[in-house]
């Protein structure tokens, strides 16, 4: 089963580095998001993706081009016609394919593009910028044991600004926002059918027409996650991410290395 990933829009909210690169590659403890995705996918068993690039598309094919150089010990020996030696060679047992989708193309026409890529298969998909702890699994059992065309993980982003409990004009207590407060949001790490090319039509965001077509149809099902769900919207939940990864608390990092 294919993963695809959308990786190819601006990320205005966090323009600070996303000027430089593109969101999906700004970096976690030193790799980028989309990396940490990635090897959370493969954990799992699903180690087949399909990128979906746009915006500075160069920059992702590059990084992939020369991962294993970056993952491995090298000499140069300018002395012998520059030859080089790779030492301790490393690779993910991952086959990605990278997918110019336009510069600025929304998310449904992102994924109509990478079509030929996917097949008439089932396939997973997600956004490049969001990290979590789904049991994937799990979320691949509920979307097969109901049979509807599309599955996303609905989740319960944290609160950011606190609550005033009010009786009338007084404040009864002033606390913090919890996931209690807030509804289920989709949190992206969807499974979906080949069906769902039947839904977009034109430069379209997945989340309205063809989502809202498929809602309407009685093909949209949520696998409720109470666990973590991080998305990485600004520099503020970069550094809350980057926290975690250094304290070594990171919920979404399943696998060993």
């Amino acid at each position: 089963m294919k993963v695809v990933l959308l990786a190819g829009g601006f990320g205005t909210r966090i323009s600070e580095e996303s000027q430089f690169k593109p969101k999906p590659m700004i970096e976690i403890g030193g790799q980028p998001i989309l990396w940490h995705i990635m090897k959370e996918y493969a954990y799992f068993g699903f180690s087949e993706f399909v990128i979906c690039a746009g915006y500075m598309q160069q920059y992702i094919k590059e990084y992939f081009s020369n991962y294993a150089l970056h993952k491995s010990d090298i000499t140069f020996d300018f002395s012998s016609e520059n030859k080089v030696e790779v030492h301790n060679n490393f690779a993910e047992p991952w086959k990605v394919t990278i997918v110019d989708t336009g510069y600025a193309t929304l998310t449904g026409a992102r994924i109509k593009k990478v079509q030929k890529y996917i097949g008439d298969e089932t396939f997973l998909m997600t956004y490049g910028d969001g990290v979590c702890d789904v049991d994937i699994i799990e979320l691949v059992k509920f979307h097969k044991s109901h049979g509807k065309i599309c599955t996303l993980t609905a989740v319960k982003p944290e609160g950011r600004f606190g609550i005033l409990d009010l009786e009338g004009d007084k404040v009864q207590s002033f606390r913090e926002k919890s996931r209690d407060d807030v509804g289920y949001i989709n949190g992206g790490y969807m499974v979906l059918e080949p069906e769902i090319f039947d839904y977009i039509h034109g430069d379209v965001m997945l989340e309205r027409e063809p989502m809202e077509k498929v809602a309407d149809d009685g093909q949209l099902m949520a696998f409720k996650h109470n666990g973590f769900w991080q998305c990485m919207d600004t520099m503020r939940d970069r550094q809350k991410l980057e926290k975690l990864w250094a304290l070594g608390n990171a919920p979404w990092k399943v696998w060993k290395k």
